[in-house]
């Protein structure tokens, strides 16, 4: 089974800083569920990861999350694509959890739902909490410059070998020659 991780706000959709709170905010990034098709046609499990402190903070409940994700689902369907799981943290930064990025919890529950290592596997973001988790468990790290991704990209902290993109059909087009 080959796996790839994507983050969700600035990989796949457009972010905001804001926050996206409702199915209507959340517009994709052209090329990006075109992306994730080809994904699946060259055999990967497509695998969203998404911190959403917006939950946390009280700015949207579940059910708007869910609805968003329902979107972003049908959307990736409709380009023929599929989206496999979304794993996403509610946490804010004052709940310390472990499955908020740039902690590697939520990616170690991908690997155990997955039953797999995650050593080398694609994982692409736009901020460096998302690169950061990545090389806490062994993945490899993938930046796209959509989103925060410019401003990441200038990091002096940015794990050594991050791959750098303009965006995700670009990194897809690199994964899937």
């Amino acid at each position: 089974m080959k796996l790839i991780i994507l983050d969700r706000d600035g990989v796949i959709n457009h972010d905001s800083d804001l926050y996206i709170k409702s199915p209507d905010e959340w517009k994709p990034i052209a090329g990006s569920l075109d992306a994730i098709a080809r994904l699946n046609q060259w055999g990967y499990r497509v695998v969203v990861a998404t911190n959403q402190s917006g939950i946390g903070r009280g700015l949207f409940e579940m059910d708007t999350l869910n609805a968003i994700h329902d979107k972003m689902i049908k959307a990736a369907a409709q380009a023929g694509g599929r989206i496999d799981a979304v794993f996403f943290c509610p946490h804010t930064n004052a709940d310390k959890c472990d499955c908020r990025k740039p902690k590697p919890g939520m990616l170690e529950e991908i690997a155990t739902r997955y039953n797999a290592e995650l050593e080398g596997v694609p994982s692409i973001g736009d901020s460096l909490r998302d690169l950061k988790a990545a090389e806490a468990v062994g993945a490899q790290p993938m930046l796209v410059l959509t989103g925060k991704g410019k401003k990441t990209e200038a990091d002096p902290e940015m794990p050594p070998g991050t791959l750098v993109f303009p965006d995700l059909a670009a990194a897809v087009a690199y994964l899937t020659p």
